[in-house]
């Protein structure tokens, strides 16, 4: 008989009922952490599950702005600022990895990416349109020199060899937070996503069957592009100088921007934009920020000797510049 058959619920078994999956599909969050706008987009075979992995990327990008922040009181980079011209200051792991990347990106550059630029950085404010005096200037650009950060690497400690010095991670604190949110999702086994904090993204896997694209926008016509990238397992970093800015009047045009030379604690103002593409964020953030300050010829340069690095530069004419390896002939190229 049909009412003779066992029903578990009867009969005292253990029952659970398995919830079903959630339909897959794209997913997407934003939020407003490190000063600038987070995004993360990813297919979800689970839904539940690529919601957890965007919480996640979320978690980690606010874990880092608690560390690196220069204007948290209780992040280390703050505790690095008030006590390293002191005496020596212990690391993390993490920050000693980032110095010592810091200081590896400065030998390459001969100085035009330097993380101690912030002795002068900090003296500009651009809502405000204030920038420091020529006095000003010259004290800061005397604590500015990466050869005066004194990093141990046997008891991971950092020094400061001058009073007054301070760092900043802006220039691939970003790039780095990208970088552990891509390696956060493809441990949970996403194979699709974009991954975005500000100028600084990364594209995990393809666009399930095609490319992701990238506009690279007109640094002076808002609304328009200058070039459309598709892109592939690729980290990208865009440093322009229309973010952040204020045009000082009767000074042949100079725009203060946040990018700065720690050569003459200015803005250089041969570049409008510098888009770099890399293997990782950490690497195409700082590129973005060393070649804007070379300029198109020492920038190029400098690439040439980065394996897997391309790059495409706005000059201050409007032109475009791209390196050899994202041009059919293989030769750089000027539009």
């Amino acid at each position: 008989m049909l009412s003779a058959v066992m029903h578990p619920i009867q009969r005292g078994l253990p029952f659970t009922r398995r919830a079903a999956a959630a339909p897959a599909g794209w997913l997407k969050r934003e939020e407003a952490i490190m000063g600038t706008a987070i995004s993360v987009e990813l297919w979800a075979d689970d839904r539940r599950a690529g919601e957890a992995a965007c919480a996640a990327v979320m978690d980690e990008m606010h874990r880092i702005d608690r560390v690196m922040s220069p204007h948290k009181p209780a992040s280390e980079l703050s505790r690095i600022n008030r006590g390293a011209a002191c005496g020596p200051v212990a690391l993390s792991e993490e920050m000693y990895r980032l110095v010592e990347r810091a200081l590896e990106f400065s030998r390459l550059s001969g100085g035009a990416f330097d993380i101690s630029y912030a002795a002068v950085g900090r003296l500009y404010d651009y809502r405000r349109r204030v920038r420091p005096t020529p006095a000003e200037l010259a004290r800061a650009r005397d604590c500015v020199g990466w050869q005066m950060l004194e990093l141990d690497a046997k008891a991971k400690t950092l020094r400061f060899a001058r009073e007054g010095m301070c760092i900043d991670l802006g220039g691939f604190a970003k790039g780095h937070a990208v970088d552990n949110a891509a390696a956060l999702l493809q441990r949970r086994g996403i194979r699709h996503a974009y991954i975005a904090a500000g100028g600084d993204s990364r594209v995990i896997g393809d666009r399930r069957g095609r490319p992701w694209s990238l506009a690279i926008r007109d640094p002076r016509r808002p609304g328009e592009v200058v070039a459309l990238l598709p892109l592939v397992d690729t980290s990208v970093s865009t440093s322009g100088d229309y973010e952040r800015f204020f045009d000082v009047e009767g000074e042949g045009g100079e725009r203060c921007h946040h990018l700065i030379d720690p050569a003459s604690g200015r803005s250089p103002q041969h570049l409008r934009s510098v888009t770099v593409l890399a293997a990782d964020g950490l690497v195409s953030e700082a590129l973005s920020k060393t070649l804007f300050v070379l300029g198109v010829e020492r920038g190029l340069a400098l690439l040439a000797r980065v394996p897997g690095a391309d790059a495409v530069l706005v000059d201050d004419q409007g032109r475009l510049h791209a390196s050899p390896g994202l041009l059919p002939g293989g030769d750089a190229a000027v539009a």
